[in-house]
């Protein structure tokens, strides 16, 4: 497979590039039909805009709500890109994931168990009730850098580990943001006319919540995450991070409730200074935000009795936990 050529932000003409890959996608895709996915992240919400503006009612996007994101976010998030004109089905895959993942605790495990429900199963499926050839999804260079490296698998990841789609799972995959990092990313979604509320948005994994939970995932662990991230973001969105989330440890850890002794969950959190996701340096937060946090979280999410800080830099250390 050649070395993918990476375009810098500070380089690229946004407007030039949404012409070349939009001319690119139609000639590509034809008269057939493309499915993508929208998961509501920078990637996915740029890739699903230079797909509508290429491809026009010859892309169908789904939202598929696996269990595993932000709380009401596959609602929110098909309401917002109906108001940009963009129609969002959303599918309710909750059983396939959590079935997949059940006993799993190994982090590549999980992210193949995420990765095989996606390709094989969920769009497998897609692509026969909608007659489309072609999957278009928002892969990114620092995605593909991360597999190839072997630091963790990227669930979008496939060429460039020998993996044909078209033999593995019956389609082809078409990626035109992946010669560009996240600021290359945010820079053509402002040139695609998308609000600055989800191109400024804090990334968000393709294994979604599962990559913040350590251990086994299940309903109730990822509910857990999923209300220690809503608080975690309510109370640092103000802050200029590039980055910032909540992590279920799989150890129990010792705590006192009214007096008596509580064996509880314990959540980190990470906040992160970065630019493409390659190195980053956690935001050293006032200790007044950390004690409002940890006071929040092990008031407001059952069984939680401990909160820490990562502080860390990356590398060693990854910007998410699985």
């Amino acid at each position: 497979m050649p070395k993918i050529e990476e375009l810098k932000a500070a380089e690229m003409d946004a407007d030039l590039f949404i012409e070349e890959e939009s001319k690119r996608l139609s000639d590509t895709v034809g008269d057939g039909l493309a499915i993508n996915a929208l998961s509501g992240g920078v990637d996915s919400s740029t890739v699903t805009m230079l797909g509508h503006k290429a491809l026009g009612n010859r892309l169908k996007t789904y939202f598929i709500d696996n269990g595993l994101m932000r709380k009401d976010e596959p609602q929110k998030i098909a309401r917002m890109f109906k108001g940009l004109g963009v129609p969002v089905e959303i599918v309710d895959a909750k059983k396939e994931f959590f079935a997949a993942l059940k006993g799993v605790t190994d982090p590549e495990e999980k992210r193949e168990a995420i990765t095989q429900t996606f390709y094989k199963k969920v769009f497998a499926d897609l692509i026969k009730k909608s007659g489309a050839k072609y999957l278009l999804q928002g892969t990114i260079l620092t995605d593909v850098d991360e597999t190839v490296a072997g630091i963790k698998r990227q669930h979008n990841v496939f060429e460039q580990l020998g993996i044909d789609p078209q033999k593995a799972f019956g389609y082809k995959i078409l990626e035109p943001l992946v010669r560009l990092r996240k600021d290359g990313v945010r820079k053509v979604a402002a040139a695609l006319g998308l609000p600055e509320s989800v191109y400024n948005r804090i990334p968000f994994p393709g294994p979604a919540l599962a990559a913040r939970v350590i251990g086994e995932v299940t309903p109730d662990r990822i509910e857990i995450v999923r209300l220690a991230t809503a608080i975690t973001e309510d109370e640092l969105s103000s802050i200029k991070a590039f980055q910032y989330l909540a992590i279920l440890h799989e150890d129990r850890v010792t705590g006192m409730r009214a007096g008596k002794r509580d064996f509880g969950m314990q959540i980190e959190i990470r906040c992160w200074d970065s630019i493409d996701a390659r190195h980053a340096k956690p935001v050293r937060l006032s200790y007044d935000v950390l004690e409002r946090l940890a006071q929040r979280i092990t008031t407001e999410v059952p069984g939680v009795v401990s909160v820490t800080y990562n502080v860390t830099t990356k590398p060693p250390s990854t910007i998410e936990a699985v």
